[in-house]
């Protein structure tokens, strides 16, 4: 939802002022009066199948109620009107913007609307929109002092200390701290801890790193504790060599995911349109509620399809990041020059052979299929792993080509389903984490966007301004990608 509003939003209130707002949200979303509900009851109807809901919205450019999607999408599209209402928590929305835009002199509106319902119902306010309470202004009022972020300030930027070939620790946790979601979370201090000890939770340190982080201290930090408890909760990480970055990145978000799943944490969450607790996924598998999944977490379809009688099989399984691979294919094609290739070349079908042959379940022998990937459901935070790294018996090597990357990615092209104009699959770059040299003497490095359009290079201890130009020419392994527009319960 837009903080400021929005162009769109200014020119219709010089035009027409509140008056329809005010109009509108009295007598078809809050109901202020007996004669309201009448009204709504037998006018607020959706104009093109009937129905009620379960969520309306109004056209506030001429008399018109529609159910969310396509109904009213369609009326804004052909009638060239960009301003709607949602009904159920009075949210402004903008056609042109394809979001919702916030207008504090409406909130206010609204929340008057809210209590005058209440009083005309005897009952208490169902839904309010947040306002600070009055212990809380108190306090703001009595500690005027503010740490101020302007676009030349360093906080929430910390060199890290190396602590003998810990780099690839390092860069990830750079990641972590500039991924938007999980820093709100985290400052908003929603983690509670129930494990007895918190020197043993995983997800308690990363919260201290996130204070120290934004603390506005310069002096870098030591992650010692943060290495010691990874190395108690995946083994096969501990020791003084050198480490893979993908798979610690792994490791810490599988011990976050558990830590979070078995604390009250799941049940907090953030205001998303995320499936609760214990919720299908649409497709028949649970999914966990805590922080991790809501951000991390996408799903991936695959499609097996018999040859012989063309009966398809679905699979849906939980990502947390997608491994692309960077060589060439066995149907002879050349390796990929970019991201989109790769994508491409992943979600391409691919025939199986007479090798691999499946048992069919409609015309039941086996015959050979074809296999493809789509993407069923897309994650906040989109993460690409190029597979940079071949192991074989013979030989270990790095594969060092160059594959371009963009700052806006947009991925409708590579889902399991068109796109029905409600959900938004465009993502931006946030953070790049760069392999140099060899695999026996390499080194890691990343790249964050610390604000809008400034970009700098954590070097270990080292904090440097960098531009997106020098990112997008970096090598690239892995990739982080964060969505523009997130869904909220009340999308259209």
């Amino acid at each position: 939802m837009s903080e400021g509003g929005c162009q769109h939003l200014a020119a219709y209130f010089k035009e027409f002022n509140r008056d329809s707002f005010r109009f509108v949200n009295a007598y078809f979303s809050a109901c202020v009066s007996k004669e309201a509900r009448r009204r709504k009851a037998l006018s607020c109807l959706c104009y093109v199948c009937g129905g009620s809901g379960p969520q309306l919205y109004a056209c506030l450019h001429c008399i018109f109620f529609a159910c969310r999607g396509p109904h009213f999408l369609d009326h804004m599209t052909t009638s060239k009107h960009c301003i709607g209402l949602e009904l159920s928590h009075s949210m402004i929305y903008c056609h042109m913007c394809r979001d919702f835009i916030y207008d504090r002199e409406c909130q206010d509106i609204a929340r008057q609307h809210l209590m005058r319902e209440a009083r005309s119902l005897n009952k208490s306010i169902s839904w309010r929109p947040w306002m600070p309470s009055r212990v809380e202004v108190e306090l703001l009022r009595s500690h005027p002092k503010r740490r101020m972020v302007t676009p030349l300030s360093s906080i929430g930027l910390r060199g890290l200390l190396n602590l003998g070939k810990t780099c690839f620790m390092n860069c990830i946790v750079q990641a972590l701290i500039h991924t938007p979601l999980l820093r709100d979370y985290f400052l908003s201090e929603k983690h509670e801890c129930s494990i007895e000890s918190s020197m043993k939770c995983l997800v308690c340190e990363v919260s201290r790193l996130f204070q120290e982080f934004y603390s506005g201290a310069r002096a870098p930090l030591s992650l010692h504790r943060l290495l010691h408890l990874i190395w108690t909760h995946a083994h096969h990480l501990a020791g003084y060599e050198q480490q893979d970055a993908h798979e610690f990145l792994m490791a810490t978000l599988n011990i976050m995911h558990r830590h979070c799943k078995n604390s009250v944490d799941c049940d907090k969450g953030v205001v998303l349109a995320a499936p609760r607790k214990g919720a299908s996924d649409g497709d028949g598998s649970m999914r966990c509620n805590c922080i991790i999944d809501q951000i991390f977490t996408g799903r991936l379809q695959s499609d097996v399809v018999c040859q012989l009688c063309k009966g398809v099989s679905t699979t849906i399984d939980p990502f947390w990041d997608i491994s692309l691979d960077l060589g060439e294919t066995h149907q002879g094609c050349g390796p990929p020059k970019s991201l989109l290739d790769c994508l491409e070349r992943f979600t391409r079908a691919e025939h199986l052979g007479p090798s691999a042959k499946i048992e069919c379940s409609s015309c039941k022998s086996h015959q050979e299929s074809t296999k493809q990937f789509s993407m069923r459901t897309l994650p906040i935070v989109a993460s690409f792993h190029l597979k940079r790294f071949e192991h074989s018996d013979l030989i270990d090597k790095k594969i060092s080509t160059f594959i371009s990357f963009p700052a806006e990615l947009d991925m409708t092209p590579f889902m399991s389903h068109k796109t029905d104009g409600l959900t938004d699959f465009r993502y931006s770059l946030y953070a790049v984490i760069n392999h140099t040299g060899t695999m026996e003497t390499g080194h890691y490095i990343a790249y964050v966007r610390h604000q809008k359009d400034v970009w700098v290079k954590c070097d270990d201890h080292i904090i440097t301004t960098a531009t997106l130009k020098q990112v997008l020419d970096s090598e690239g392994y892995l990739l982080f990608y964060h969505k523009k527009i997130l869904e909220y319960e009340g999308k259209i």
